[in-house]
């Protein structure tokens, strides 16, 4: 199998910063958010991850860090996982 081929396989790195690091998995239509403050994350599917996906690019545009954690607190409750990093 090539890389093309394997291309609808692929995992996407849509942010890494010192808080929040963000995968998009579009394959099973799914993001992975781990908020690095707390090392807790969560795995969103379908219209979950749509609608984060949306939100996080509507904060993208302006990306103002007062913000931010309004934008992120809406999904806190979501964040339940442990991070583990390997």
């Amino acid at each position: 199998m090539s890389i093309l081929e394997d291309a609808d396989m692929m995992m996407n790195i849509v942010c890494n910063n010192p808080v929040l690091y963000v995968v998009d998995y579009p394959a099973i239509d799914a993001v992975e958010v781990i908020d690095k403050r707390n090392g807790r994350g969560t795995m969103m599917r379908a219209e979950a991850a749509r609608r984060f996906r949306a939100e996080l690019q509507q904060w993208s545009e302006t990306a103002d860090p007062e913000t931010f954690d309004r934008f992120l607190g809406h999904y806190g409750g979501l964040l339940t996982q442990p991070a583990v990093y390997h």
